[in-house]
């Protein structure tokens, strides 16, 4: 298993190394005086950025000059596209109708259900129990309830997922 990049990135002197390599390479000499740290600080992030496979390393007499590698930062560049693309557009949906006979006999009264667009499968077996319960019963009022309850659930979760891609491109704009 490799080094997690976003563990590597997220120590703030690793970060600042990287922005400083972004358009040139540098000897660790360079890296010392424009950062203001120790000799041996640089170095140990160095090698860590290095095992990560973020830097390489060239040496050239006694120097060793370091460039960025920004292959491996593409996973985390598609770990943020996730949160800014705008959402696929989805499918439409449309609601499923299904009949459960119940369980007294043939003869017994066929139950009619339908499941809510967008509810899914949780909300389907919910619903599929109702039905197998007899009407009016307290088993059947309080399948009705739960499905109800997943159903606000569920509303106020895509909810709050709109609002967070909401924030996330309006932050993004703002640092334009």
């Amino acid at each position: 298993m490799g080094i997690d990049v976003f563990a590597v990135i997220a120590e703030r002197t690793r970060r600042d190394i990287l922005e400083l390599l972004r358009t040139e390479g540098k000897s660790v000499g360079q890296l010392v005086g424009e950062l203001g740290v120790s000799q041996p600080t640089v170095s140990k992030h160095l090698k860590v950025l290095r095992e990560a496979g973020l830097v390489t390393m060239r040496a050239q007499g006694q120097k060793r000059f370091y460039s960025l590698e920004s292959s491996p930062l593409l996973s985390v560049q598609d770990w943020i596209a996730g949160f800014t693309a705008a959402p696929a557009e989805a499918a439409p949906e449309v609601p499923v109708s299904f009949t459960v006979p119940a369980p007294a006999g043939p003869e017994a009264p066929v139950s009619a259900v339908e499941v809510p667009a967008g509810a899914g499968a949780p909300a389907a077996g919910v619903l599929a129990a109702a039905a197998l319960a007899p009407a009016g019963s307290p088993r059947a009022t309080a399948e009705a309830t739960r499905q109800q309850q997943i159903g606000r659930t569920m509303g106020r979760a895509a909810e709050r997922a709109a609002d967070l891609i909401s924030q996330l491109r309006r932050r993004k704009d703002h640092e334009r």
